[in-house]
């Protein structure tokens, strides 16, 4: 009796222990990890601060921004880093995504001519008829082009858009010469820049050129989720959420050697005195804490009802797109 009573604590203790130990799972989809527009990302995971909020998360690198929505919207992910835009975009089609923390203060997209169509190259209104890489098409790159075209009178179908992604491949399609301008980020434009490949025509990489470009601050990267997963997880958001500014945190107080030193070299692309670089100039553009900010939300909106139809005639309710609840629990630290 009482060995079988002892097997049985012995058991339950274990049963116990793994409980404790065990980690919730979370998948999260991003399009294009490597840019440094989704930097928190990479610092966060690869400083397993996931795993010390007890999260076990499994990250799903899709070509672009809008392929991560397609993952979230199709079930086969829970949450995604992806552009403030899409839960304005979502909201005009009544299919409800908010965003609980926001990453990237300003975009950090970049318009870039070229080959031979940079040196003819004077305004927005020259891109018409010019095939245009972008992360990928319905992704936010693809959103700042479609912007700068409705504000020169031309309409989306004027030129052609070509997804290379945001890395190596976006690099080989400048220097192949299959496309004639390029919408990207960081390191792909510094490294193009550099090899004096490109001529910069528009760049959010800084607040000045943000409101250049958009006419206001304009929100960036965001963690997004539907609002039945935080209300049905909200133990799992929270951690999210604390680990995600833990990064942040981590990113505005640490040098960009420091910072390059977390990243996979591959990140780098070949350069990695680059890299810092890029990485140094890049670290204003991230929230220091999280939060959100109306105007910069109200900025996206009026983007966003240029060229999409969809947003233009709907009724959006700004307020319905983020919360800081979530944000409000954070540890001070």
């Amino acid at each position: 009796m009482k060995y079988w009573f002892a097997l049985a604590l012995a058991l339950t203790l274990v049963g116990a222990g793994e409980q404790a130990n065990a980690q919730t799972k979370v998948r999260l989809a991003v399009g294009g990890q490597n840019a440094l527009y989704y930097l928190p990302l990479t610092i966060t995971d690869r400083l397993g601060y996931f795993k010390d909020e007890g999260l076990d998360v499994e990250i799903s690198d899709l070509a672009g921004g809008a392929k991560a929505l397609q993952a979230l919207m199709g079930g086969s992910a829970d949450v995604v880093t992806g552009a403030f835009d899409h839960t304005i975009q979502m909201q005009a089609k009544h299919q409800q995504i908010q965003a609980v923390v926001q990453l990237g203060r300003f975009p950090g997209f970049v318009l870039a001519l070229v080959g031979a169509k940079a040196a003819s190259y004077k305004g927005a209104a020259d891109l018409k008829g010019m095939k245009i890489g972008v992360t990928a098409p319905g992704s936010s790159t693809h959103f700042m082009v479609l912007h700068m075209m409705a504000k020169a009178g031309l309409k989306p179908d004027d030129a052609s858009f070509i997804g290379v992604g945001s890395g190596s491949t976006a690099v080989a399609a400048a220097k192949r010469g299959e496309i004639d301008a390029l919408v990207s980020v960081d390191p792909v434009i510094n490294l193009l820049e550099a090899e004096k490949l490109v001529r910069i025509a528009a760049d959010t990489r800084t607040m000045e050129g943000t409101l250049d470009v958009y006419g206001g601050l304009y929100p960036a990267a965001v963690l997004y989720m539907q609002p039945a997963y935080a209300q049905n997880n909200p133990k799992a958001v929270q951690s999210l959420t604390n680990a995600f500014v833990r990064g942040l945190r981590f990113i505005t107080r640490n040098t960009a050697n420091e910072i390059a030193k977390v990243v996979p070299p591959e990140y780098a692309l070949g350069n990695m005195d680059l890299f810092v670089r890029s990485v140094r100039s890049s670290i204003p553009m991230y929230s220091p804490d999280g939060r959100f900010s109306t105007q910069s939300a109200e900025t996206a909106l009026k983007v966003l009802r240029e060229f999409d139809p969809s947003v233009r005639d709907a009724q959006i309710d700004l307020g319905a797109t983020f919360t800081e609840a979530f944000l409000d629990q954070v540890p001070a630290k």
